[in-house]
């Protein structure tokens, strides 16, 4: 065998923790502690070199992934200082299918952290019992994983043990372990003398050479994650670490079986040489629109579709929703929070506080006077900090109510950013692209915040204040983003969703408040929800001159692809197996069209049968209003650019004019 070139010694054996994780609760073990900040332990997740993982629960019976660190590394000078290092650049990282770190303790005299526990097997876990995987999941899968490294990346860290073992198949989609921190708690963080880090097999060739192990390396690594997930064989095969090594550097990986569009980017990725490979943002995009065209392709017609990463990787995900008996058991009867728990979130203007008692003057990131952790601000907590900053002043007349059950501005300032997956996922459902027209509106925002003892969830808008129609465009998005979220996770502790406009010229106020699982057809009309049976919206009218501006040619690929498609699919299913071309009922690409006014954002389909009796006019309107539902939703959850959520269905008239039969929102058709 070729010796290796000269550089730094093979990487030691990973000590990370996590690779022994079990899918269930383990029985705490004599002198466990039975606390660890405000963490109850009720049993273990696993252990290894470093330290110990202990299923937790927190005062609100949230489920946490508590890691404390072995006696022997926290009596380690240079290690403390690492995790301390590491956990600060942990907190700036955020993003889809990451595991954010929820509080943490450097200077206790045990070390600790904690993050939110994540239901199921690792990667490889999954492979040894199931296969490898394929289709829509495996799509979802490098999706997943290469946003999650983006955002790492975005953040100025490199995660350097990328590998199956730092990756959970979560219900909800891949979750990436340890950003950021994994170096720390396995050793690997600070590159030592003759050490490498990372693990064999997972190592980068310049890493091999050099010693570099920088993004580059991550994505190396995804290449090789994917094409294991792809195909269930370690891509430079198995032996001793120098032959490992040896074929990393100098052979091609081991990449038969992967569907030819995802393996082109696999192959980018495991480039020999750093500048030839792909940035994360690159490939993320990329999957994305991958995984977009397997949702849009081969989901059936009727099906959701998402906006977001994480809804994507959702609506392509096929893992059983695992639950543990033990958690059930140790939860007990959950308490409300304290006056000094809301004392304590006000004061931390929407750190990661809820359900924790410490002194209303502590900051967030920095010890209580009593010694206490140190809670980390949420990924949402800077947007909804500076909402409450710039409104905090204001009390309006007429925002607080004396009805406890109703929503209030209190109760909104109450709220907490999010904690949980289904919360963190809760953002992303809703949709990340423009949910207004930019144009008309260009400085909106929102915020989404929780308010778990009521039942509420908080969408908190800024930039400026908003018209009626706004805030009912608003009301539909986020009202379809929720009803999307619940069947993902079916046990979402919240029924109502709340807007509060802060912009509002006296001072913020609620503009809306519904019952998101009740409004199933999510109509954003509060005095008329018979969209369903009438065909028609309450809160907004198609106009002769939006008909006019959709009858001026696109130019615009996505437009005509959609009015190609809309067009063949309603002719389709009026024709049926018709093939009488003289048929008075005969509709073709002559006298049927699509277009779109882009200044209302509305899509039109429209006739030119002046003819049709009133029964042939009624029965054509509904096939072509329930295809502009279906179509426009669809593409809104599809493509983040897509700007048309409203329809209507017209004929045209002996001398153009027109008379419009149906019309209506992407939330008529929701269900």
């Amino acid at each position: 065998m070729r010796r290796l070139p000269a550089g730094p010694a093979l990487p030691v054996p990973s000590c990370s923790w996590e690779s022994s994780l079990p899918t269930r609760v383990q029985p705490a073990r004599p002198g466990d502690p039975g606390r660890i900040g405000p963490y109850r332990i009720i049993g273990r997740l696993g252990s290894g070199g470093m330290g110990t993982v202990h299923a937790a629960l927190d005062p609100e019976g949230l489920r946490v992934a508590v890691k404390l660190i072995h006696p022997a590394q926290a009596d380690d000078d240079e290690f403390r200082a690492r995790f301390r290092r590491e956990v600060e650049v942990s907190r700036r990282v955020s993003g889809p299918c990451l595991v954010p770190l929820l509080a943490a303790d450097t200077g206790a005299v045990t070390p600790w952290l904690a993050t939110e526990y994540i239901p199921g097997p690792t990667l490889g876990q999954h492979i040894t019992a199931n296969g490898p995987l394929d289709g829509g999941p495996l799509y979802a899968f490098a999706a997943g994983t290469a946003a999650a490294l983006t955002a790492v990346h975005a953040a100025g860290v490199a995660h350097r043990d990328v590998k199956p073992a730092n990756v959970i198949l979560a219900p909800s989609g891949p979750r990436v372990l340890d950003f950021g921190i994994a170096h720390a708690l396995d050793g690997t963080s600070v590159t030592r003398t003759g050490v490498m880090t990372g693990t064999t097999g997972w190592i980068s060739p310049e890493a091999y050479g050099t010693g570099t192990a920088g993004p580059a390396g991550d994505v190396f690594a995804w290449g090789a994650l994917v094409a294991y997930a792809a195909t269930g064989r370690l891509p430079f095969g198995t032996g001793a670490p120098d032959a490992v090594a040896f074929r990393v550097m100098s052979c091609d990986a081991d990449t038969a079986g992967i569907p030819d569009d995802l393996l082109a980017l696999v192959t980018s990725a495991l480039a020999k040489t750093p500048e030839e490979r792909p940035l994360a943002a690159t490939l993320s995009e990329e999957c994305t629109t991958l995984l977009a065209a397997q949702t849009t392709h081969v989901l059936h017609p009727d099906a959701d579709t998402a906006t977001a990463v994480g809804d994507l990787v959702t609506a392509r995900w096929d893992m059983p929703a695992l639950d543990d008996p033990v958690w059930q058991a140790s939860a007990g009867p959950r308490k409300g929070r304290t006056i000094a728990v809301v004392i304590a979130a006000a004061a931390l203007g929407g750190a990661l506080a809820g359900g924790l008692v410490f002194q209303a003057d502590s900051n967030p990131g920095t010890k209580s006077s009593t010694g206490g952790p140190a809670f980390l601000p949420s990924a949402s907590a800077d947007a909804t900090d500076s909402a409450h900053a710039a409104v905090r002043s204001h009390s309006p007349a007429g925002t607080a109510k004396d009805d406890p059950g109703e929503a209030s501005v209190t109760a909104w300032k109450g709220s907490r950013p999010a904690r949980t997956p289904a919360e963190n996922d809760t953002p992303g459902a809703m949709g990340t692209g423009a949910w207004l027209d930019p144009v008309t509106y260009p400085d909106f925002d929102r915020a989404v915040t929780f308010h778990r003892q009521r039942g509420e969830v908080y969408i908190a808008t800024s930039g400026q204040e908003l018209p009626p129609v706004a805030v009912q465009e608003v009301a539909s998005t986020a009202c379809l983003g929720l009803r999307d979220l619940i069947k993902s996770y079916p046990d979402f502790p919240y029924n109502e969703y709340v807007i509060v406009d802060t912009a509002h010229q006296g001072g913020p106020a609620i503009v809306w408040e519904d019952n998101f699982r009740t409004n199933t057809s999510c109509s954003a009309s509060v005095q008329d929800r018979s969209t369903a049976s009438t065909g028609q919206d309450a809160w907004w009218q198609p106009t002769e001159s939006g008909l006019e501006q959709a009858q001026v040619s696109s130019t615009d690929k996505n437009e005509i692809r959609v009015a190609g498609q809309t067009v063949n699919t309603v002719i389709s299913e009026w024709q049926g197996n018709s093939r009488i071309i003289n048929d008075p009922n005969w509709l073709d690409h002559h006298n049927m069209s699509v277009g779109f006014a882009r200044d209302d954002a509305v899509m039109y389909i429209w006739a030119d049968k002046p003819k049709w009796d009133e029964a042939t006019r009624d029965k054509w309107a509904a096939l072509a209003a329930d295809t502009a539902c279906q179509t426009v939703l669809t593409e809104a959850r599809a493509r983040k650019e897509w700007r048309y959520d409203k329809y209507a269905v017209t004929i045209l008239g002996n001398t153009g004019s027109s008379r419009f039969l149906r019309w209506g929102s992407a939330g008529s058709c929701a269900d």
